[in-house]
Parts: structure tokens; C-alpha cells; sequence
């Protein structure tokens, strides 16, 4: 017997949605994730999401495994879409928040009248212990921090936003290697439980262009957790404002640091693409 299945994406940046309500164990494993999320031999994804039931008065659990069978703590785009299929589980278009277990703590995104999703992505952890890297010591932020990467120099600002990001400001984000570089970022020794590597161009204080090597999964059009991480590295490194527009290649993201709680407020979309059994 098959199992049911429905695929959203965020920006391009696409998931295959199962509900997983009935268990809290995964109803697949890592390896078959990585064949559901073959692009010529299976359904086609970044990774696969499962709806299970919440943990300590939170409304579901979220658990993501990448393309490549690992799992990540949390995913911005992924949870905006878990939201969406949420709803439709539910049989509900009224404007809503969950609250969402993930193993980078609990996340609440919001449905919103407009049909966009604002997710309250939590507050931004900065010490070197806690991204993890070693690049610095423990009890140190890393920001504007040389690294060689590929023997070339960069100036790297790392931020933990549920899952860890190195962020580097360039001046023609379309102009980097990405497949090339993003892997030697990606596995460096610095970062023990590697890292997403953003690479950002700012076009104004408010308007971020960024790309990105997501850490399991690749070259991605869109990255939730990233594009707030950007925000708050160009913010430490004074070149954006609290509030901007991240541009990815998959579409926008608006993005707020907020200064009154310090949390990161993300607004963004989720489309369903189609849905199947297999």
C-alpha cells in the first residue's frame, strides 16, 4: 500500500509533505527519502517533511531529511509549507498560528489573511559554541572573521538560526562559484556539524541579493533560515537595516530583527505543486 503525499515548494525551494499524525516515528527512513527525492527516478524534492504529533503542548512536530538522508534542525521554507499543508489537513483557510516543534526549538508560523506565512523564526544565536564552529573562541560571536576556504581568503559572520549559517557579503553574488565553493564551505573543519554557506550582495540597506549552499541538500532557489541569518550579519556588520527584502533566486523574503524582542519575523510564501501516493 502506497503512501500519500503532497508537494509544496517555498521560492522554489521544494518539499514533499506527509502526514505523519498518526506516529511519532517517521513513516520513511533516510534512504528512502533519498530516492523519493530523485529528480529523474523519484518524485523530485530538497528533502521530505513529516507532520507528527506535537511534543510538550506544541501542535505538531516537524522533521525534515534532506536529499541527501540527513536531517537538519529546522527549515525556514519548510516550515512555511508544513503550515500550508497543515491548513489543508485541517480543512481551514481562517488565519492562524502553530506551534511547531523542530529540533531547533519551537517555531511558530502564522497563515495570514493575504495567504502569505509570517514565521516567528526565534532569536538569533550568535556565540561561537553555539553555531558550532571553531573559528573562534567558544564565547566569542563570529563576525567579519577571516577564513580560507579553497586557499582564498573570505570574511565570513556566523549565525545559528535553529540550524548554523556562514554568511559572506560580496560584491557580485552571480559571479561565485557556487557548486565549486559551496561544498568547501559546507564541510570545512572549522564547523564540526558543517554549515549553510550564504552569499550576499547589498543592493541597498533594505534589498539583499543572496545565494546559497544549503548544508544536505545543495544549490537551493531559496533558503528561510538563511535569509535570516543574512539580515542579522549584515545588521552586525552595519550594512543593512533591521527590516529588508532578501531576494533569492526563487523570489522574495521579507525579513525583520526585531528590536524590541530581538526575534526574526520571515514573510514569505508556500504554493502546493501537486499531490500523489507512491
Amino acid at each position: 500500500m502506497g503512501i500519500e503525499f503532497t508537494k509544496y515548494h517555498g521560492l522554489g525551494n521544494d518539499f514533499i509533505l506527509i502526514d505523519n499524525r498518526a506516529t511519532s516515528t517517521p513513516r520513511l527512513t533516510p534512504e528512502d527519502a533519498v530516492t523519493w527525492c530523485d529528480r529523474h527516478f523519484g518524485i523530485g524534492a530538497d528533502g521530505v517533511i513529516f507532520a507528527l504529533p506535537g511534543q510538550d503542548g506544541t501542535d505538531y512536530t516537524m522533521r525534515i531529511f534532506n536529499n541527501d538522508g540527513s536531517e537538519p534542525e529546522m527549515c525556514g521554507n519548510g516550515i512555511r509549507c508544513l503550515a500550508k499543508f497543515l491548513a489543508a489537513l485541517e480543512g481551514t483557510t481562517e488565519p492562524r498560528s502553530y506551534r511547531i516543534q523542530t529540533l531547533g526549538g519551537v517555531i511558530t508560523p502564522k497563515l495570514e489573511a493575504n495567504g502569505l506565512i509570517t514565521v516567528d523564526m526565534g532569536e538569533p544565536r550568535l556565540l561561537a559554541a553555539t553555531i558550532p564552529t571553531t573559528l573562534v573562541a567558544a564565547d566569542q560571536k563570529v563576525v567579519n572573521q577571516p577564513l580560507t576556504v579553497a586557499g582564498k581568503p573570505w570574511s565570513v559572520t556566523c549565525v545559528n538560526m535553529g540550524n548554523p549559517h556562514c554568511v559572506t557579503f560580496v560584491d557580485d553574488v552571480a559571479a561565485i562559484p557556487l557548486a565549486a565553493i559551496g561544498p568547501e564551505f559546507e564541510t570545512h573543519p572549522v564547523f564540526p556539524q558543517k554549515i549553510n554557506a550564504e552569499f550576499i550582495q547589498v543592493v541597498r540597506p533594505d534589498y539583499l541579493k543572496m545565494r546559497v549552499w544549503e548544508r544536505g541538500a545543495g544549490i537551493t532557489l531559496a533558503c528561510g533560515t538563511g535569509a535570516c541569518a543574512s539580515v542579522v550579519a549584515g545588521v552586525l556588520n552595519g550594512k543593512c537595516d533591521r527590516r529588508a527584502t532578501v531576494e533569492l533566486p526563487g523570489g522574495l523574503l521579507q525579513i525583520e530583527w526585531s528590536e524590541t524582542d530581538n526575534r526574526l519575523y520571515m514573510t514569505g510564501p508556500a504554493e502546493k505543486a501537486f499531490a500523489g501516493i507512491r
